[in-house]
């Protein structure tokens, strides 16, 4: 329940930076995480972790904390995701400015999750973020990104592949799982 006034107050002064009327659910999170294969050695990228459900469900199908770089735009969310789950490494930063963000944290990364609103920026700029997190991956890993929409949130270039992944009508509102993969 605290966690959904959390977001209620982070709709209500910042709404592009939140895509939803409530945190995301736990099956949502759970969905999410299967897509990243647990026997590859490396790190994972979370962007837009907001209250943790899929940083809690990657933990859960043991990936371990260490292996996990959180960017979170919101401050208050970036400090809830460190105090909640210790060992990894969380960035108060902007998911759509990698290069300044993750520093020296440039991957290559065996996955990355996404709770970033994509369908509130323009096309140019979601084509430019899918770019940015693509190039961050090894080849071949997955981009998972949720979105409320009927198709995926960023059309792939060529050379780049989208599925749906799955689809969690148990999450408000229901959502659906897109894997993007490049080479």
């Amino acid at each position: 329940m605290l966690d959904s006034l959390r977001f209620i107050g982070r709709l209500a002064t910042r709404p592009k930076t939140l895509g939803a009327v409530a945190p995301s659910s736990r099956a949502l999170g759970r969905k999410m995480a299967e897509q990243i294969d647990v026997d590859e050695t490396g790190p994972v990228l979370e962007l837009g972790p907001g209250t943790g459900v899929a940083t809690a469900a990657l933990i859960a199908r043991g990936i371990a904390p260490e292996r996990i770089t959180a960017v979170e735009y919101d401050a208050g969310f970036a400090r809830l995701i460190a105090a909640r789950f210790a060992g990894i490494t969380v960035i108060n930063g902007d998911a759509f400015r990698l290069e300044t963000t993750l520093g020296e944290r440039r991957g290559p990364f065996i996955g990355a999750l996404s709770g970033v609103p994509l369908l509130n920026f323009s096309v140019s700029e979601r084509q430019q973020f899918l770019d940015g997190v693509l190039a961050r991956l090894k080849p071949g890993a997955p981009y998972i990104q949720f979105s409320y929409g009927l198709q995926c949130p960023v059309k792939p270039s060529p050379g780049v592949t989208v599925v749906q992944a799955a689809f969690v009508p148990f999450n408000l509102p229901p959502a659906r799982v897109w894997v993007y993969r490049k080479g």
